[in-house]
């Protein structure tokens, strides 16, 4: 029975909602905080973040989904260019665009542990 339990919690969280990726969308904003707005993504396409940064002085973000993102780093002299890119719901939620650990990836650990820490307990 805590076998079952288990293993249904894991698929349970295991599995998407069946809805399309979510990302983060905002276009020539100066504050990542003003980069909060959730969008639904087409089918095949990924969480795009691109930044840039005019010397030490700002930055312009701009988020959102896109169906051919190439990761990137220009160096410019008096500034640079970043784009990076991301494939899991919200993953591009800071202007530096880091992946965050999908949620099958968590609830596959979960279960693991849940899994071992219950059958020691017999």
């Amino acid at each position: 029975m805590k076998a079952f339990i288990v293993l249904l919690l894991g698929a349970v969280l295991w599995l998407d909602s069946g809805s399309s990726l979510q990302c983060y969308s905002c276009t020539a904003q100066l504050s990542n905080s003003n980069c909060q707005k959730k969008v639904d993504c087409k089918d095949k396409e990924i969480c795009k973040t691109e930044v840039f940064r005019a010397a030490t002085l700002f930055s312009i973000i701009n988020k959102g989904c896109d169906s051919s993102c190439e990761p990137l780093y220009q160096d410019m002299g008096v500034g640079s260019r970043n784009v990076s890119c991301c494939s899991s719901n919200l993953c591009n939620i800071n202007a530096a665009g880091s992946v965050r650990c999908s949620y099958g990836m968590a609830a596959g650990i979960t279960a693991s542990v849940l899994w071992i820490f219950l059958n020691n307990k017999l």
